[in-house]
């Protein structure tokens, strides 16, 4: 089985910085004959708030021929509670009104994908008890398969026991539940986005890949992370075990946030309107 794992694609009908990298995307994917498509989030540049970049999104999904699954990132649903744009009742009804579910699973012969909406993490709400309840469920009930994660936010950027890292990366609790999950069961793989870096590496005996952007890279405004700067997606192979590859797609630019980024990402001012 073959899945490519797209992310960070940033598209919009009104801001369309980074649209023109759909088009040489699309043709990679179809030239690849993959089985699954795995997009893991950030599909929209204002989802969280604006139904027509879901919609203008879906509509570009919808061109590939191969089936694709898609859990929300923090453009999509929104983030962090106190934030400008907190995952809230609201954008959840509309990410699953346009998009479809924001936690899923696909078996496929010996494996099991599972994909899970981490923007909820942290908020310590019914709607994240509730999917790791169901996690839990879905991990016992996998009939001996092996267990592929997504999710749009990684485990950690640094190491497994660092502290709070805010925007990145999962909150020290959450991470913990997790990985008591991830360690009661034959979990093979944890993949994401959101860094907007290409990395690879193990916890234990999983592995980790943080998929590259489609859309742009980020080159002074945040730090250093592990990886490489890469525009392009994860090819991820499963059999006995799963190998990775993350590929530079041809035809497509390397954007850099820094250039446009008040163009492009929704206004803070937005939360001193709300206030």
């Amino acid at each position: 089985m073959k899945i490519i794992q797209i992310t960070d694609t940033h598209f919009s009908p009104e801001k369309q910085h980074f649209n023109g990298n759909w088009a040489p995307l699309l043709n990679w994917i179809e030239d690849a004959r993959a089985d699954l498509i795995i997009h893991t989030g950030d599909l929209t540049v204002d989802g969280a708030d604006k139904a027509e970049d879901i919609t203008f999104c879906m509509d570009l999904m919808r061109q590939v021929s191969v089936p694709m699954l898609i859990v929300p990132g923090n453009h999509d649903v929104g983030h962090m509670p106190g934030g400008s744009q907190p995952v809230n009742a609201e954008r959840l009804r509309r990410w699953r009104d346009l998009a479809g579910p924001d936690r899923w699973f696909h078996d496929a012969g010996e494996w099991r994908s599972v994909g899970l909406n981490s923007l909820i993490l942290g908020h310590e709400d019914d709607e994240e008890q509730a999917q790791f309840e169901w996690l839990r469920e879905t991990l016992e009930d996998r009939k001996g398969r092996r267990i592929a994660l997504f999710a749009h936010k990684p485990l950690f950027v640094d190491a497994p026991d660092e502290g709070e890292t805010g925007y990145w990366g999962a909150r020290p609790k959450e991470r913990a539940q997790l990985f008591d999950l991830i360690k009661a069961h034959d979990v093979a793989l944890y993949a994401s986005g959101h860094l907007h870096w290409a990395w690879q590496g193990r916890h234990e005996n999983m592995a980790l890949t943080w998929g590259p952007s489609a859309a742009f890279v980020i080159d002074k405004l945040e730090r250093e992370m592990p990886g490489e700067r890469l525009i392009g997606a994860a090819v991820h192979t499963f059999g006995d075990d799963v190998q990775t590859e993350i590929v530079a797609v041809p035809g497509m630019t390397a954007y850099v946030i820094d250039d446009v980024i008040h163009e492009v990402y929704p206004s803070p001012a937005k939360a001193e309107e709300e206030a």
